[in-house]
């Protein structure tokens, strides 16, 4: 309803292999993930040359989240949120609403 079509991934191969054929309008991730961190997933993002918006849900410490966000952020992605572990689907649906893809007229 908020304008994505979610897909989810197991593990850091199955993301990237997902990643390479059908790059995402957004990407949501765990600071946390089998296989590959989050700081791990965001300087893969870089490297791609990801522009939509990547969005950190964690339960981490809010200073560990606030890190990752200035990281993403240095390395030149749009970063969004974070929000932290249990996140109010409120919360979630305001982020997802200002991050959704504009059409173009």
């Amino acid at each position: 309803m908020c304008g994505f079509l979610p897909m989810q991934t197991s593990n850091d191969t199955a993301f990237r292999d997902q990643f390479m054929a059908d790059p995402p309008a957004m990407v949501a991730l765990d600071l946390g993930m089998p296989g590959m961190d989050g700081i791990e997933l965001l300087r893969f993002l870089s490297a791609q040359g990801f522009e939509g918006p990547v969005l950190i849900i964690s339960g981490f410490d809010r200073r560990i989240l606030e890190s990752a966000f200035r990281l993403g952020s240095a390395l030149g992605l749009d970063m969004v949120g974070p929000l932290e572990k249990p996140a109010r689907i409120d919360e979630l649906e305001a982020i997802l609403e200002r991050s959704k893809p504009r059409l173009v007229e």
